[in-house]
């Protein structure tokens, strides 16, 4: 079942927020998360198709759409950083 979720942006991603660090959006999944961000903020899908990574309580995901997340959680959005 979904619940409020509260997310951290960082860096180039308030951008597309009109500023803000912290958006709430209704998810249960990683998947729901992304889904309802670009929904609700429709000039942050193309940075959300080009891949964030997304850290729940700590622990960072970059391909676990279906990771669950409880309403408690402390999540965080971020630029996926190419490396090499």
């Amino acid at each position: 079942m979904a619940a409020q979720v509260s997310v951290e942006l960082f860096g180039s991603l308030t951008q597309f927020t009109g500023g803000a660090r912290t958006v709430t959006v209704e998810a249960a999944t990683i998947r729901d998360l992304l889904a309802r961000l670009a929904e609700a903020h429709p000039g942050l899908a193309p940075q959300l198709d080009r891949g964030v990574s997304v850290s729940i309580d700590g622990k960072i995901y970059t391909e676990a759409l279906f990771q669950p997340i409880s309403p408690d959680s402390e999540v965080v959005l971020l630029p996926r950083i190419a490396g090499g």
